[in-house]
């Protein structure tokens, strides 16, 4: 039976497996001690090291001092200045990590957090940290549900009394208008069908803001419908050209979601309008058991890079995500158009974030 010759490197692998284990379980050690003893050890082993170089060494300083011995004392506290400053950015680099992480929280972006540290405190600190971000998130999402609420509420009463009152005005103005031109005098005949003309427009400019204000048809008809009607009129006041998919959507679906995804699709639409009145727009809106998505493209100019993405249109659409949960994309680069994503959760994910 033959014994097969040992390899030079027989035995270094498993020494280096155990170097590697060595060096990751003083790494694990190192972030388990306290800040507060992180940075007594780095002051310890700089002023010990100090001390052991002064007692090793021949320096010594006479009275009064010369040039050399200056010179030494100086080099010296210059080195230990530098060890020091070396070992103590090391200590605070987490927390440094940390600082830069939660500054980079946006409170319009939810659900993102901070990653957990091994550190004790820094993680007792993330734990914190991302305990307030939640509530600060409930809070802020229950505050802007209640304020987009009463805004709803503010706009129906207001689009029923227009309705009902200066409505009912106009077209009664209107109907006289119609018998006093076909009665008038050939004199005043010009004037009477000016004037008729004149409360038929105003009647029908006071149908669109009433339109605008509360979405026709959305709690009857469903989202779908609301939308098509929606994009018609966009179509029809701007000469926008908009093209939709839009999947049928169940009436039974959260009126809340479904007043967002309109009044978000509503924003894009009025913002592609004002800034790229030549553009195309291609709206779709696909719905499945979990979530509805709202696509809204064009190609337009784009979104400057210079002009950051913040908004009063865009704010306006991420507070009104966040009301439900929802999550907003937006895509945008000089010349190629914009495309904003709007996934709303349903069912039993809106559930669970309520």
């Amino acid at each position: 039976m033959g014994v097969s010759p040992q390899s030079p490197l027989d035995g270094v692998a498993p020494a280096v497996c155990r170097v590697g284990q060595r060096d990751d379980d003083g790494m694990r050690r190192w972030q388990s001690i306290s800040l507060f003893w992180k940075v007594f050890s780095v002051n310890a082993i700089v002023v010990t090291t100090a001390g052991v170089i002064l007692v090793l060494t021949p320096a010594t300083v006479s009275s009064p001092i010369t040039l050399r011995e200056a010179a030494t004392v100086v080099a010296g506290v210059c080195a230990v200045l530098v060890a020091n400053l070396a070992l103590m950015r090391r200590a605070f680099a987490p927390l440094s990590r940390l600082t830069a992480g939660m500054a980079s929280i946006d409170p319009l972006q939810p659900g993102v957090r901070l990653e957990e540290h091994d550190d004790p405190e820094l993680g007792t600190l993330v734990a914190s940290f991302n305990t307030m971000a939640d509530r600060l998130e409930s809070e802020r999402q229950s505050s802007t549900a209640r304020l987009l609420t009463a805004q709803e509420d503010e706009r129906r009463r207001i689009a029923g009394e227009l309705h009902d009152e200066v409505g009912q005005h106009l077209t009664a103005l209107l109907l006289m208008l119609d018998r006093f031109a076909v009665e008038a005098h050939d004199a005043i005949r010009g004037d009477a069908q000016a004037a008729r003309e004149l409360a038929r427009g105003s009647l029908e400019q006071l149908r669109g803001l009433v339109r605008g204000l509360r979405p026709p048809g959305l709690d009857e008809l469903g989202l779908t419908a609301a939308l098509t009607a929606l994009t018609r009129q966009v179509s029809e006041q701007t000469g926008l050209p908009v093209s939709r998919d839009l999947d049928r959507v169940p009436l039974e679906i959260d009126p809340a979601a479904a007043l967002v995804v309109y009044r978000i699709a509503q924003e894009c639409l009025t913002n592609v309008a004002r800034h790229a009145p030549h553009a195309h727009v291609t709206l779709t809106l696909s719905a499945t058991s979990d979530h509805l998505v709202l696509r809204i493209s064009d190609d337009g100019p784009g979104i400057d890079a210079a002009n950051p993405v913040d908004g009063t249109g865009i704010r306006f659409m991420r507070e009104r995500a966040l009301m439900v949960g929802a999550s907003l994309q937006i895509n945008s680069a000089p010349a190629t158009g914009t495309e904003v994503t709007l996934t709303v959760p349903t069912g039993d994910r809106a559930s669970a974030r309520a």
